[in-house]
Formats: C-alpha cells, structure tokens, sequence
C-alpha cells in the first residue's frame, strides 16, 4: 500500500472511532509520526492532505523542516532537554507534547520571554502506569505542582500527554488512557486552564485511545510502515 492509501484507511478508522466516543472524526486530530523517515516519505503524505507531523528529536524536525512545505505544522513528540529549549523555541514548533518536569516548564516559560511574542503550546507528560524508566510526571505529582506550573507566564498549557507501556492487545490500555482523562477532568475543576487536548495512542492502540477521549493520536508506523533508522532527509 502507498502511504495515501495508509492514510486514508487510518483516517477511516479514527472516524468510527470518534462515532463510538460520541463525536465526529474532526475532532480528532492525527499527528502522522515521522521520526526516522525520510522527507520524500513525509512529502508523499503532504501530498495526500496530511499536515501535522511528529518527530521525537529535535534535530531531526529541524533537519526535515525547511525541506517540506512551510505549512506543515511541526511537533515536537520527544522529551525535550533544558540545553535545547532555546532552539525548540525557534524552530516554529505548532506544539511541544512531551514536557515532563517542571525544571523544562520553567525553561521554557523563562527563554519564551526572551523570545517570543505569544505563548509556546505545550501538553504535560503524564506517567500513567508509574514505571521508573519512563518520563513523565506522576499523577499525584502534577496536582502537587499544578499551581506553581500555571503560575508560569508565556505557557499555553493545552492539555496532557501519555505514552503507557506496551501492552499484548490495544484493550489492556485503556485503563492507561482512562486515567489520564480523569486526571486532565480534575486539573480542570482545580482551574483555571480548560484543558481541551489529550494527546495519547499510537499506532498499536489509538482507537481504544480515542475512545476514552484522546483528541490527538500519534502515528507513525501504519501510516510510513518500517521505521528506517538508516535516517536522510
């Protein structure tokens, strides 16, 4: 299959999904993930009507970026390190999905003053299934620090962001997914911030993903299939 027609059945597919959770396929945005991919793969889907690409580093989004049309909107999917905020800030970024301390929140709030002029979007990284290998704040540890991260100036907060454990079957995430939700539903009774993003699923499970509220999916291998680490742009 060509990545047009990878597209389009994934698309497919996020629609009947939204229409299990109540809404319609719009509501969904597809992030199609890139990462090791070539800019002739990520043009092919350029081609195809595809806008929204994830990479996982930044020198790699910043290798591909002026390869490509300059309305891809770009986003940053990978942890992002304090000594790189600076160029992540002006790389034109549409979102920063994976802030995961509150060091990086501060970073960012702190070099966005110098360099920007609108505040950067971003979603916090949520450690959902409390592994230690993994990123991520701990639920209990985002309500902790809720209050000093809104306080930051020059941050969009849009929502949350998860990553959960490989699992054997797409179902056994869900439990991941649920909890995130909950999380995002308590953050927003906390106030002030609405929260309208819930960045999580990939390729492996985003439609149980969109049906517990995720209104952004990463996806990567259905859509370029095979990752090719032997990485040119």
């Amino acid at each position: 299959m060509s990545i047009a027609e990878r597209l389009d059945e994934v698309r497919c597919r996020i629609g009947e999904a939204a229409v299990r959770s109540g809404r319609t396929a719009d509501a969904v945005r597809l992030v199609a993930v890139s990462k090791t991919m070539p800019s002739s793969a990520v043009a092919e889907a350029y081609a195809a009507g595809q806008r929204d690409f994830g990479e996982n580093r930044l020198q790699e989004l910043l290798d591909k970026k002026p390869l490509l049309p300059p309305d891809c909107r770009w986003h940053l999917i990978g942890p992002l390190q304090r000594n790189k905020v600076r160029k992540a800030l002006n790389a034109g970024l549409q979102i920063i999905h994976a802030v995961d301390k509150v060091e990086v929140a501060a970073a960012i709030s702190r070099i966005a003053l110098e360099v920007s002029s609108v505040p950067v979007q971003m979603l916090l990284e949520v450690n959902v299934d409390g592994e230690a290998s993994k990123h991520g704040f701990s639920a209990a540890e985002l309500k902790r620090l809720w209050e000093e991260i809104v306080q930051f100036p020059m941050l969009d907060i849009q929502g949350l962001m998860c990553i959960p454990s490989p699992v054997e079957k797409a179902e056994y995430a869900r439990p991941a997914f649920a909890a995130l939700r909950a999380l995002a539903e308590d953050l927003r009774q906390s106030g002030p911030l609405p929260l309208p993003v819930l960045s999580m699923g990939m390729s492996s499970d985003f439609e149980v993903a969109i049906e517990e509220g995720a209104t952004h999916v990463r996806v990567g291998s259905l859509i370029f299939g095979s990752r090719c680490y032997s990485f040119a742009t």
